[in-house]
């Protein structure tokens, strides 16, 4: 099984690629403020559930990992509230992104719970 196939995975890239395209309306002068900011920690989510579980094996670095994927999902989230407030995004928008945000949460947080279902 590859980490490909975890849902977790699977939903956050879509979302770390649904704001990467999203990021591409921000102002330019937020290119290396809030744009990398929010497309890094968007994508941070996917390589920590990523590395994490290539070392299943070890438990206790695989639920590290995935707590470091789920700590980039909240920072993701704050910059979300960033952009809302800079009105980069609406609020339908922003609720829509914090749902799937808060999904990929409970996904990696199952995975921590049950380790032994991922190959430990």
């Amino acid at each position: 099984m590859s980490f490909k196939t975890l849902l977790a995975y699977q939903k956050g890239f879509d979302l770390a690629m649904e704001i990467f395209q999203l990021s591409k309306e921000f102002p330019k002068s937020e290119m290396f403020g809030l744009t990398s900011q929010i497309v890094r920690s968007s994508r941070s989510v996917c390589s920590n559930i990523a590395e994490g579980y290539r070392k299943r094996q070890y438990e206790k670095h695989f639920k590290s990992k995935l707590s470091d994927a789920d700590s980039e999902n909240s920072e993701k989230q704050l910059w979300l509230d960033f952009a809302l407030a800079c009105e980069y995004i609406s609020g339908e928008k922003r609720q829509e992104l914090q749902y799937k945000s808060e999904e990929i949460g409970k996904l990696i947080n199952y995975m921590m719970k049950n380790p032994n279902k991922f190959g430990l």
